[in-house]
């Protein structure tokens, strides 16, 4: 149970929510197989074993399921294809253009039923003792997937983005310029840098020395950094964005080698991990959130 990628958000103050509360309305609105025309179902699934929530250490995981029909257009457009024939030959003219949309979505609804279905779990944790909701997901979609269904299921979650007084950018920019990283975290080998005129110009390094003239030309050019790998204390390894979202989590070997040396079993394992992530997650969240100026408060 590690994350790989992140989305921060902050609970309100006076969120009260506990495992108990959320496993008892999360079971509301399980997920359900895909039926007749639906082309995909949401609900709440297991994260771990049977349990809807886990908790541990006053920390909550929670994973939306998604069931997906696989049904390519391809595979439509063939069957109408044949459809189309078939109607042409006893009809003995062409079929029109009103009347190939209706074949398609007829053969739409036929196949459907008969299509394959995919499932996939985008997995949250609830941290009541620090106020985060942290989301492990790449896309934004697929976050907005999760807080859509979870909104609908407990109506007294508030919760907004995590926002820092300096943006990521502006912070990110003067390290790098100042080859000085903020106490705590080294510069990696990841770097995006976008010039901020209409061009939006965009240059990309992997695996490449971030020190030089070259680099600091960019900046002094106007572009900006967007993209920058760093590493939380040796121990965690990750790319911070923009958008103030974390890409590319990477717990570094020291992390994960403290709970396979001590669990007996998987679910000991699970309870580990889980417990080990959250807690490296949160100090680092704590120190990144200080490195960009602190958070914003909002009255």
């Amino acid at each position: 149970m590690w994350f790989k990628n992140i989305i921060i958000y902050r609970l309100s103050a006076d969120s009260a929510i506990t495992a108990d509360k959320l496993n008892e309305k999360l079971a509301l609105k399980p997920l359900l197989a895909c039926s007749g025309l639906d082309k995909q179902s949401r609900g709440w699934v297991a994260c771990h074993g049977e349990k809807i929530v886990h908790g541990a250490n006053q920390q909550i995981l929670f994973a939306l399921g998604v069931e997906q029909k696989l049904l390519p257009a391809t595979i439509i457009n063939r069957f109408t294809k044949e459809r189309v024939a078939d109607i042409e030959a006893q009809q003995g003219y062409k079929v029109g253009r009103k009347e190939l949309k209706e074949i398609k979505e007829a053969m739409t609804e036929e196949l459907l039923p008969r299509a394959f279905a995919l499932q996939r779990k985008t997995f949250a944790w609830i941290d009541p003792v620090r106020g985060y909701l942290v989301i492990d997901a790449a896309s934004s979609a697929k976050t907005e997937e999760l807080l859509l269904l979870l909104n609908k299921t407990v109506d007294d979650l508030q919760y907004k983005p995590l926002h820092t007084n300096t943006s990521p950018v502006a912070a990110m920019t003067d390290w790098l310029a100042g080859n000085n990283a903020p106490t705590g975290f080294t510069i990696d080998r990841e770097l995006e840098l976008r010039a901020t005129g209409e061009s939006k110009a965009t240059i990309r390094y992997a695996n490449h020395a971030l020190e030089g003239e070259e680099i600091l030309a960019h900046i002094a050019a106007g572009k900006r950094v967007t993209r920058l790998g760093l590493t939380w204390n040796d121990r965690i390894s990750f790319v911070l964005t923009e958008q103030m979202q974390i890409k590319r989590l990477e717990f570094l070997d020291i992390i994960k080698q403290e709970s396979t040396t001590i669990a007996e079993d998987a679910d000991e394992l699970f309870e580990l991990d889980f417990t080990l992530m959250t807690g490296e997650l949160a100090r680092m969240l704590a120190d990144l959130t200080e490195a960009l100026g602190g958070e914003v408060v909002i009255a």
